[in-house]
């Protein structure tokens, strides 16, 4: 049977019977009022929005820098976000969804909330918005001064999007495809792109009521040896998808990768192409922000060498440009850091951003070669993405996936091919060891060959999959690149 998804803006007829469902899926569903939830969000200071607050860094090229942090109860969680934007000097808040909602299952997130309750401790591991509803999400978002948002990993976000926006959070993060491949085995791609056309429909509604959101695409995907042109490319097309929405504030994301070169080029390439992609489709005002995501792999169990890990991310980000960066913390290795933890990773990494302001590499002839290589393998996985859909970018995602075109590594869904194999060159980029069948031209995948050859002969090895192994563990182990024994 022909596939009816298409990346084609929500009819409102269509969008209003899916909404009658999606607010029935729980009873805090019942309190959503979209009328009376933009006049909510107009009442804010311009202090409270994220798309306000992202416009001016990018003016000012400022980097701003944001935790991940959510507890299961909402006066704990109050208390952790005061603590990070007040001892942790963050910018920006979020607010990390529970793994019960994130899969939808509302009545173990219950649960676990009323054993929060008895045990004096979080047993949820992140704050369970969709239990609460609207008003416990406005008591968590007003507690705070800084703008709030929703971090997560949902493949069905539907109704955690209409209750968090009508609680006050002013970003929400995610998308069809990086909130699938990365995070769900046996979810459908079909399934999670077409739900969440209806996320980037209902922030749409709200920016046309008035009320700008911002979105973000989850740049790092399963953050482990992730080429730049696959997380590109994923970005890219999810921020088309979500403008043909309606949606006009969009933060396109990067998960560091740990060769300084690559990853300012990484950045500067990503804004590049996605204004480009947005333009050349006819969406000429959405802006464009970005933010680079601190080392998402394996950390050090030592807490000083973990700072380290840290100050290199802050380090990239600054030298990058990015308009905000995610901060990792010194408990990386062992858990659910304490807030004290959280905020120490996030004041070495204001300390770092604020000496690096006024450095610049982005302009370097390094960069710019690399930028060079980044952006044809991405346009090679786009331009191919858009011929299988015919020149759909929704049916062709579905179509890259089914023939590995796209191709994340080490990712859990069935959806994906799995075949793509990347490794870290011999200055610790990372490359395709094994391109599979991602559409790079000859001339491209004779670069990776050569690489890896330029490896192999420093090591003197084989090339062989033993560098991956050993470039996953790497960094835990206290180098960039798995020399191997």
């Amino acid at each position: 049977m022909e596939s009816k998804l298409k990346n084609k803006i929500l009819a409102d007829d269509e969008f209003y019977a899916i909404r009658k469902e999606v607010l029935q899926q729980w009873p805090t569903g019942k309190d959503v009022d979209f009328t009376e939830a933009v006049d909510y969000h107009k009442k804010f200071p311009v202090s409270k929005s994220f798309t306000a607050k992202l416009a001016d860094a990018k003016k000012k090229s400022t980097t701003l820098i944001q935790p991940r942090a959510g507890v299961a109860l909402p006066d704990k969680h109050i208390e952790l976000l005061k603590f990070l934007e007040e001892e942790g000097e963050a910018d920006l808040l979020p607010t990390t969804i529970d793994s019960y909602t994130r899969l939808n299952r509302y009545k173990e997130a219950e649960t676990g909330i009323e054993e929060s309750k008895t045990s004096g401790r979080s047993m949820l591991n992140g704050f369970p918005a969709v239990n609460y509803g609207v008003q416990i999400c406005r008591h968590v978002t007003g507690a705070v001064k800084n703008p709030v948002q929703v971090r997560h990993g949902t493949p069905d976000a539907r109704l955690l999007a209409e209750i968090s926006i009508a609680g006050g959070f002013t970003s929400f993060e995610g998308g069809g495809i990086s909130y699938n491949i990365p995070y769900s085995k046996n979810s459908a791609l079909e399934k999670t792109i077409t739900d969440w056309q209806y996320v980037d429909r209902l922030a749409g509604l709200y920016g046309e009521a008035g009320v700008i959101l911002n979105r973000e695409p989850f740049g790092p995907l399963t953050g482990t040896l992730v080429p730049p042109c696959i997380s590109h490319a994923v970005a890219i097309i999810e921020s088309l998808l979500a403008a043909e929405q309606g949606v006009k504030d969009i933060t396109v994301g990067y998960g560091q990768c740990g060769n300084l070169i690559q990853d300012v080029a990484a950045i500067q390439s990503l804004v590049m192409l996605t204004e480009e992609y947005l333009k050349k489709f006819g969406y000429s005002d959405v802006n464009i922000t970005s933010v680079f995501h601190q080392w998402m792999g394996g950390f050090p169990a030592d807490e000083a060498k973990a700072f380290a890990v840290i100050a290199w991310g802050a380090a990239a980000s600054a030298l990058s440009k990015s308009t905000k960066v995610i901060v990792k913390t010194p408990h990386e290795a062992m858990g659910i850091p304490t807030k004290e933890a959280n905020a120490s990773g996030l004041k070495a990494t204001k300390q770092l951003v604020a000496m690096l302001k006024d450095q610049d590499l982005t302009a370097t002839p390094a960069v710019k070669s690399e930028m060079e290589i980044i952006t044809a393998e991405t346009r090679c996985i786009l331009e191919k993405t858009y011929e299988l859909g015919s020149g759909d970018f929704a049916a062709g995602t579905v179509r890259a996936f089914e023939a590995g075109i796209i191709d994340v590594p080490f990712a859990p869904s069935r959806c994906n091919a799995g075949k793509a194999m990347p490794a870290r060159d011999n200055s610790g980029a990372v490359r395709f060891l094994d391109p599979a069948n991602i559409p790079l031209t000859a001339e491209l995948k004779d670069f990776h060959k050569q690489k890896f050859s330029e490896r192999a002969a420093y090591e003197k090895r084989p090339v062989s999959y033993q560098m991956v192994i050993d470039d996953i563990y790497s960094i835990g182990k206290g180098t960039l690149v798995g020399r191997g024994k």
